[in-house]
């Protein structure tokens, strides 16, 4: 099925008796299916990329490889939170039926991401040796880490155009278009990690760097390939003179996209410092606790993924709700949000619990290493269904405007919660690197409590005002 060709009253009614036909889990759990397939298809490169070079290239590769993703999230979250900034305008104003502020929030954001992209670029490439080194890499994996990371660092204003893009095109609830390409790209990088990682069909060997060099390739030549498909069939959010007109930026655009999405990067921001934190605990206990903790996060990358993909689902149906004055339907999402979550992340996290082993597999070989990284899985697992909860709330709360307070919050729980705990259990207590793991969950419970009860005390009883009119 083609997209919406235009937004217009016709594409309001329609819309609406469509809605009307289905109760909101529904349309929920619809939009949510492309949407959680095209999340697993992004993981699935880095995911074959950690089985070859984990089981073939060896662990210290791979703790290479997963010393260095800490580092490369910390500086790509100021850009994961202005994109959350301009899904929730894009999904108001398309809910408002607003094009022209549809095109001017796409042009602004892309050109202040690529600008962004650039900077970033620049200080990744030049300073990931003395990073990487503050929080204690290994020495036998530094210098494999530090040459992974400036190659992605370099391309980093490519891929976060990519992203925006896709962003933008879920914010006004196409989630397919998105997922079409995903497949092309996941085809694409999974096809050449072999070709270039063993240097078949007569291409170079680069060993541990062509899982990144796949990653370039399939990433640039699908970002083309959507951009001729969406101008062919004239989607709503193709690249054309209504969407370059505004490259040179509205500043009063700008700083509402900064004013939503600040909050949400600097939370970005702190996760992944925190993420940071955690590395250097791990990397205390060598280089196979280090594997470990890569093996395991490729698994909590999929457990988490309906989670993560119920709160851009719920922003994007909160948004909507909110820019149409619709709010008997707003509290529909966030029901239908708690129900799903539950539900699809449960039956989830069973199949793991039941099949860790054979799953850690996959990435390792030794013994050691796989029991270091089953005693993390089996100690946070289920914590995930707390984490997609909280999720949910705050989503709701980010899509009318709030974001302040559920930042605050996320920062207390991570900074107040799961680096102590994992720094006190793994360095004082018996549990040693098992301490670690103990921070997730205690994190992750304390976050719902607080979400939840500014939700319910505060944010419900607050006048809710469209941002985009």
């Amino acid at each position: 099925m083609k997209p919406p060709q235009n937004i217009n009253k016709e594409d309001t009614s329609s819309q609406s008796k469509e809605t009307s036909n289905h109760p909101v889990w529904y349309s929920m759990f619809m939009f949510l299916i492309p949407l959680i397939i095209s999340n697993a298809l992004q993981s699935i490169g880095q995911l074959a990329g950690s089985v070859v070079v984990g089981r073939w290239l060896g662990v210290d590769a791979l703790a290479a490889i997963s010393a260095f993703f800490p580092l490369f999230f910390l500086l790509i979250s100021f850009t994961i939170g202005i994109g959350s900034g301009s899904s929730i305008l894009i999904g108001q104003a398309y809910g408002a039926r607003n094009e022209e502020r549809v095109k001017a929030i796409v042009g602004t954001t892309l050109t202040f991401t690529f600008i962004l992209g650039v900077v970033l670029a620049v200080v990744g490439g030049l300073f990931t040796w003395d990073i990487l080194q503050l929080i204690g890499t290994p020495e036998n994996i530094i210098a494999v880490s530090v040459h992974y990371a400036r190659i992605l660092f370099w391309f980093m204003p490519v891929m976060f155009l990519y992203i925006a893009y896709t962003t933008f095109i879920r914010g006004i609830g196409d989630s397919k278009t998105p997922f079409y390409f995903l497949i092309i790209s996941t085809v694409l990088d999974v096809g050449l990690l072999p070709l270039l990682i063993f240097g078949w069909l007569g291409l170079p060997k680069l060993g541990i760097y062509g899982a990144a060099y796949a990653s370039i390739v399939s990433t640039v030549l699908t970002f083309v390939i959507m951009l001729i498909y969406l101008d062919k069939i004239k989607h709503p959010l193709r690249f054309d003179a209504s969407v370059r007109k505004h490259l040179r930026m509205d500043v009063g655009l700008l700083k509402l996209l900064l004013r939503l999405g600040i909050p949400s990067s600097i939370n970005m921001i702190l996760v992944s410092l925190a993420e940071v934190a955690v590395i250097t605990f791990v990397n205390r206990f060598g280089s196979d606790a280090t594997a470990a903790y890569g093996a395991v996060n490729q698994v909590v990358s999929y457990v988490s993924m309906p989670a993560i993909s119920l709160s851009i689902a719920v922003s994007i149906f909160a948004a909507q709700s909110i820019g149409g004055n619709q709010f008997e339907r707003l509290k529909k999402v966030i029901r239908a949000g708690v129900l799903l979550n539950y539900v699809i992340g449960g039956i989830l996290i069973i199949l793991v619990y039941v099949f860790s082993q054979d799953i850690l597999s996959w990435f390792l070989t030794s013994k050691h290493t796989l029991d270091i990284a089953h005693s993390l899985l089996m100690i946070t697992l289920w914590s995930y269904l707390i984490f997609g909860h909280a999720l949910v709330i705050a989503a709701t709360m980010r899509a009318s405007g709030t974001v302040l307070w559920p930042t605050v919050f996320s920062i207390i729980s991570i900074w107040c919660v799961e680096v102590p705990v994992a720094y006190l259990l793994s360095h004082f207590s018996s549990l040693g690197i098992k301490g670690i793991w103990v921070g997730y969950p205690a994190a992750f419970i304390i976050s719902l409590a607080l979400q939840y009860s500014y939700y319910r005390w505060s944010w419900k009883k607050k006048r809710i005002v469209r941002l985009i009119h």
